[in-house]
């Protein structure tokens, strides 16, 4: 029999091991909690290494992140489009970057479609609710193995709402990025990076007058009036962030 790995990540310990002993009465099903992102990502690196990687984890939508062991710095956030709070959700991102063949299910003390959008969106594979039954809980565990999306009938309408409209935002940003020219497209995700225009004018060879018109040009063709509302409009289009390798900022 083929087990199936299951990790609960919520920071209510309670709750965490009380659904993780529920789930483990399945003969088919191994558990195991963590309280926060830092150890659910320790977790599943330990997991990888030993050849015992986790199929699914469970993540609490509200996870306050708890901070990392004494001494340990926490993991860095490899997505660029990571919310900047260190809920589930961003757990869901990071785990849908690092670990993209595990499947993440959120799981929610109340429907939210904005934030069951978001989900999808960062690679969650379901949005269930904390108090379902736990044999809708094996129903969706196994579901998103097969490649399923759950989401509960209530909130349908009002995701594909939210999905829609993001789509629309991020068409119009693409649009707006491409009216840019090549060279702006450079200084734009160097500044998706978080470069100032002293570093943008070594890492491209320019002058920082040179730098400050291109800046400004982009602001201008984007219709924003500064540098972080460029970049969030450059991350709704998909602009990644230059290669940072070997710069000094």
């Amino acid at each position: 029999m083929q087990r199936i790995r299951v990790l609960v990540v919520d920071d209510h310990r309670i709750f965490a091991e009380s659904l993780a002993a529920a789930l483990a009465v399945e003969q088919d099903v191994e558990v195991a909690a963590a309280g926060s992102s830092p150890a659910a990502l320790r977790a599943l690196e330990r997991g990888a290494a030993d050849g015992r990687r986790f199929d699914v984890l469970l993540i609490d939508a509200d996870l306050g992140g708890a901070p990392p062991d004494a001494g340990e710095a926490p993991p860095p956030d490899p997505s660029a489009d990571a919310p900047a709070a260190d809920d589930g959700i961003a757990l869901v991102s990071r785990v849908h970057t690092a670990h993209p063949a595990v499947r993440t299910v959120v799981l929610a003390e109340r429907d939210d479609a904005r934030r069951a959008a978001a989900a999808l969106q960062a690679g969650a594979s379901g949005w269930v609710a904390k108090d379902c039954s736990l044999s809708r809980l094996l129903q969706v565990v196994r579901g998103v193995l097969r490649g399923e999306t759950h989401l509960p009938p209530a909130l349908l309408t009002g995701v594909l709402r939210e999905l829609t409209a993001t789509r629309r935002h991020r068409t119009e940003s693409e649009r707006l990025v491409e009216s840019l020219t090549p060279r702006e497209r450079e200084v734009l995700r160097c500044m998706v990076a978080g470069l100032g225009r002293k570093a943008v004018a070594e890492r491209l060879y320019l002058s920082p007058h040179t730098v400050r018109t291109h800046m400004q040009n982009v602001l201008g063709k984007l219709g924003v009036h500064s540098t972080l509302a460029a970049v969030a409009l450059a991350r709704r289009a998909g602009v990644g962030p230059a290669d940072l390798e070997h710069v000094t900022t």
